[in-house]
């Protein structure tokens, strides 16, 4: 698909295997594709793999930046020597926020209580310096505003990941300073509570991602996601927003600017 915007994929795994293995392929095809610049989520499980993100953003710093912290997948590794590395780390130009961290209650891969305590920790760290957080929340939608009220998370805002919720959801966390990032799920017809907030999120509040490589939009279902493929997302977005894709790709890119203070330059 050749965009004919200048896009920003807020949220993708560029230090996957899946696409590290070849990732200068991956990067060419962006810019092809009229991506600008890419976000690179940092999901650290110990203090060997704290660089994994920032090294990719060090490496390519015309197209990359990246964020660290503690998947609630990985809640059980959290250690305090953990968290002062990461703190230390998102002190770092080309960290733009922490996280993703969050809640996920359908998996469930670390406990409910570990996942809480980090992230209260992931924001404390978010708040001394003052950077935004990337937030992911499965299963766990009332739990996740709870905290995010309760942890004053407003102080720094950010983004909900891959929104995978409603327009109630949608409404609640941009009331706490969370705006909504879009992914390819977007894209799938059984999504309709999606496809609905997506639709009613205000303009202000509205972002693109891959989640990169995983959840391929449609027509790419199947494949392994990469940044090249957030074009299809952002025009199922302008189709249910009655805005042309040029619109879509200028609102998007604008917010992704504003909320991670971005400086990529346009094609």
């Amino acid at each position: 698909m050749n965009s004919q915007g200048n896009l920003i994929d807020t949220h993708c795994h560029l230090d996957d295997p899946k696409l590290a293995a070849h990732l200068p392929a991956v990067l060419h095809r962006a810019k092809q594709s009229g991506v600008i610049g890419m976000v690179t989520i940092g999901c650290a499980k110990s203090l060997g793999n704290l660089d994994s993100a920032i090294d990719v953003a060090r490496r390519h710093p015309d197209q990359v930046r990246a964020t660290t912290g503690i998947h609630p997948h990985d809640a059980e590794h959290q250690s305090d020597a953990l968290f002062e590395a990461l703190e230390e780390l998102a002190r770092d130009p080309l960290i733009v926020a922490v996280g993703e961290t969050g809640l996920d209650f359908f998996y469930e891969y670390a406990s409910r209580e570990a996942q809480l305590e980090s992230l209260r920790r992931n924001i404390a760290i978010a708040k001394r310096v003052d950077k935004p957080l990337i937030i992911h929340t499965r299963d766990a939608a009332s739990e996740t505003l709870e905290v995010l009220k309760e942890e004053h998370a407003r102080d720094v805002g950010g983004i909900i990941h891959c929104f995978s919720e409603d327009a109630h959801f949608a409404k609640a966390s941009l009331d706490l300073g969370f705006v909504a990032s879009f992914s390819g799920i977007v894209t799938f017809k059984n999504a309709s509570e999606v496809r609905e907030a997506a639709r009613k999120q205000p303009e202000d509040a509205i972002l693109v991602e891959t989640d990169a490589p995983y959840l391929a939009p449609v027509p790419k279902r199947g494949s392994i996601n990469e940044p090249s493929f957030v074009g299809y997302t952002a025009a199922m977005i302008a189709e249910l927003r009655g805005q042309t894709t040029e619109e879509l790709h200028a609102i998007t890119t604008q917010n992704a600017r504003r909320v991670l203070n971005l400086s990529f330059e346009s094609l």
